[in-house]
């Protein structure tokens, strides 16, 4: 079974390529580099020891990815492309709705024409907005409340509407929740451009000496300790959770999703003092202003995915700490960026 990976060079998406090179899937991915590596793959590679084959082509560029659908004959497409940082998209809208919403429109535009209804795709918590409970089901009302959370949303209707309408389309989406960690050989791992957005590479940077401390954005949330507390989920278990997907598609003209989450939460500082622990390392923070939009607590409920998948979390939030302080101590620099990516 060939599989096509979209934005199969990134933070997840080079950890699900590992994943399904390890479970015998053949493995073909499509990658503009724009947030990525050409190392991480290499590296996968070597960590398999199975051959990936790789097209550098932005997904908007639909003559270049019928192209590449004329060459492979693909069973499964499994979409990761696409910008990611919620702060980003405020400033920047229109390229998130360009590179989020248009990417996936090309994709579908090109797998309908080969004959490709097969999808699984990368979705976001964040569709979910605001909600009156801590507690996040499937069945609750989208409410995306940033650009970013608002193409998720967008890229989902238009899969729904695409199982409604068109014949033998079977569409899962997994709605993550706080990807974290590295695979356990410290090879790949989560390499931010600039200032981190996520709370673990930027507490993995602190740790490691390449920033001074991390701001926590407010300590006087209604929470044990006064601190955010979020659902944090190793990216070893999502990409499980994606081959998980893989055996269990959907029936015909069918769009399910799935919450993909470790069912309890963490705050930032237990996430701190576990960082701490995993690391011999003291990790100096400061309190600022609380971020405009940040809810105090929520978490997944990851029934649907057990149920229906045989998924659920594996790894502790110890075990995410330890993995990426020994990806952070391994690369701290993160990727060597090679001559074919200058």
């Amino acid at each position: 079974m060939n599989i096509l990976v979209t934005g199969g060079a990134g933070y997840i998406g080079s950890h699900t390529v590992l994943e399904l090179l390890n479970q015998n899937y053949q493995v073909t991915v499509v990658d503009n580099l724009c947030n990525s590596s050409l190392e991480a793959l290499k590296r996968v590679e070597k960590l398999s020891g199975k051959k990936i084959t790789i097209h550098v082509a932005d997904l908007r560029d639909e003559t270049a990815l019928d192209d590449i659908f004329t060459t492979h004959r693909f069973n499964v497409v499994i979409h990761f492309a696409g910008l990611k940082a919620v702060g980003e998209s405020v400033a920047d809208p229109l390229s998130y709705y360009d590179n989020n919403v248009g990417g996936t429109l090309a994709l579908c535009r090109v797998m309908e024409k080969h004959g490709v209804r097969q999808f699984i795709f990368s979705s976001s918590a964040t569709v979910y907005g605001l909600q009156n409970t801590t507690a996040y089901t499937e069945d609750m009302p989208l409410h995306p409340q940033n650009p970013y959370g608002r193409t998720k949303t967008a890229a989902e209707e238009i899969l729904q509407d695409l199982c409604n309408s068109k014949k033998d389309w079977q569409v899962s989406s997994l709605r993550y929740f706080n990807p974290v960690g590295a695979d356990k050989s410290g090879q790949i791992g989560e390499d931010p451009n600039g200032v981190p957005n996520n709370l673990f590479p930027f507490v993995a940077q602190v740790a490691v000496g390449k920033r001074e401390e991390l701001a926590i954005f407010g300590d006087d949330y209604d929470t044990p300790d006064g601190t955010g507390i979020r659902d944090y989920v190793h990216v070893s278990d999502l990409a499980r959770a994606h081959v998980a997907a893989l055996e269990h598609m959907p029936r015909q003209n069918t769009f399910e999703t799935y919450n993909i989450g470790s069912g309890k939460g963490a705050s930032v500082l237990e996430v701190v003092a576990a960082f701490q622990k995993a690391s011999g390392r003291k990790i100096s923070y400061q309190v600022v202003d609380r971020r405009p939009g940040d809810l105090a607590e929520y978490y997944a409920v990851p029934t649907k995915a057990e149920q229906a998948l045989d998924w659920h979390a594996k790894q502790t939030l110890a075990d995410a700490c330890a993995d990426t302080w020994l990806w952070q101590q391994q690369n701290p620099d993160g990727y060597t960026i090679t001559k074919e990516e200058k």
